[in-house]
């Protein structure tokens, strides 16, 4: 092989592990700040087929609906405690802070937080799903009987 051709099979060479090494080192550190996604029942029962659980301290997303009669405030502060289920076991959510407007029992939510028990999600996000039921206001109109009236705005008024 002549030298031209090593020195450039050596820089091809060097690239390559140049990008592939910054490319793992990305992805290790990556790792601690990816949050999976589990319902209750995957958080209790395990994920996939093996069925993998999260492990205590790991940042997690959870989502699921709000048990009716679960939601517990505290008169001093800005604590809530909730349960959330979806078909089967309970996971309790410690929230601080202010609920959203649409946040209430029995709606469905997804809470991001870092698990601190095997069924206990100390929350710092709670986001209340809006509701599923929505119909544009044709359809509304067609099947429901309400009319919907478009607002009027007069431009040329002066105020």
């Amino acid at each position: 092989m002549n030298p031209r051709r090593k020195k450039r099979m050596l820089a091809v060479l060097a690239v390559v592990f140049g990008v592939g090494s910054a490319i793992g080192l990305t992805l290790y550190a990556l790792q601690e700040n990816i949050n999976l996604f589990y319902t209750p029942s995957e958080l209790i029962d395990g994920k996939g087929e093996n069925k993998e659980k999260p492990f205590v301290g790991q940042k997690l997303r959870i989502g699921g609906m709000v048990v009716p009669g679960s939601v517990v405030r505290d008169e001093t502060s800005l604590d809530v405690t909730f349960k959330l289920a979806d078909k089967g076991p309970l996971v309790t959510i410690k929230y601080r802070g202010i609920l959203p407007d649409l946040f209430r029992e029995g709606q469905g939510i997804v809470a991001q937080g870092t698990l601190i028990e095997p069924d206990v999600i100390e929350a710092f996000e709670v986001l209340a799903k809006h509701d599923e039921e929505y119909m544009p206001p044709e359809v509304a109109e067609a099947v429901k009987g309400i009319k919907h009236v478009k607002p009027t705005y007069n431009l040329n008024s002066e105020n």
